[in-house]
């Protein structure tokens, strides 16, 4: 990394961290009083644009979307591949309004977790794998009959460029529940914007956004069956992207 990247690099945490603490504090005394749509609006994609700005600016990094025609007018189940903290930005100002599903504890930090928040997250205790599904299916489904977008990473967490792991089927289960569609999303964000470390490199990312997927029948078979064409189009559309799209190693197991 040049000495010129590194500052730019800097600069760009530094007034993202900034404006992230000015608009949460901004937002925890105005946006109490607006609509919850007006009030998303001003939290998140105001930010969240402010942000890939920021990213385009300093880091150089753009983006460039393939599917903007698939997008159905009624809110649905966005199930997309998760690399980075990039697609988190972009999403959540790409469409609204937007829920997605987060760490309980996050809501707790000052300023940034009362603005969260007011967002309507779907707030999950990951310590208890059960609860947290039962937390996403009722909540998830609330939120889909109000018309607003919930945001699935099957994943679980960031996966590296070049891995893929494995897709819970939650995001499917909460599509076919709800009889909606599930938008599939993939990107390679995770070229430019690396799971580990600071570093960032300067390029396009590319999303894509495929056609909705319906469930054939309902029940578990229908879930599974939904979940397994989401994943497969993933990695086919990964592989497109030009990533070797291997599969994420397994955690290692503790020893007994």
């Amino acid at each position: 990394m040049s000495i010129v990247q590194a500052i730019r690099i800097f600069f760009f945490y530094l007034l993202l961290g900034t404006t992230a603490l000015l608009w949460c504090s901004l937002s925890f005394f105005i946006a109490p009083f607006l609509p919850f749509r007006l009030r998303y609006r001003f939290i998140n994609v105001y930010w969240c644009r402010c942000a890939l700005w920021l990213t385009r600016v300093f880091l150089n990094i753009k983006v460039n979307v393939t599917g903007q025609e698939n997008i159905p007018e009624t809110p649905c189940v966005i199930v997309s591949n998760h690399q980075s903290t990039w697609e988190t930005f972009f999403l959540s100002a790409h469409f609204q309004p937007l829920s997605q599903v987060l760490k309980r504890e996050l809501l707790y930090v000052p300023f940034f977790g009362w603005a969260m928040a007011m967002l309507r997250p779907i707030a999950i205790d990951r310590n208890n794998p059960k609860a947290a599904l039962k937390v996403v299916a009722k909540k998830g489904d609330e939120l889909l009959k109000d018309r607003v977008w919930v945001l699935i990473f099957p994943e679980g967490t960031r996966v590296p460029y070049g891995q893929i792991g494995k897709f819970s089927r939650s995001g499917s289960a909460l599509a076919v529940n709800a009889d909606l569609p599930v938008l599939p999303i993939s990107h390679n964000a995770g070229r430019y914007w690396p799971k580990e470390g600071w570093g960032k490199k300067q390029g396009t990312i590319e999303v894509v956004i495929g056609e909705p997927m319906y469930a054939e029948g309902t029940g578990p078979r229908a879930i599974a069956a939904l979940n397994d064409r989401v994943s497969a189009w993933n990695e086919q559309t990964q592989r497109d992207l030009g990533s070797p799209a291997m599969p994420a190693p397994a955690p290692e197991k503790t020893p007994a």
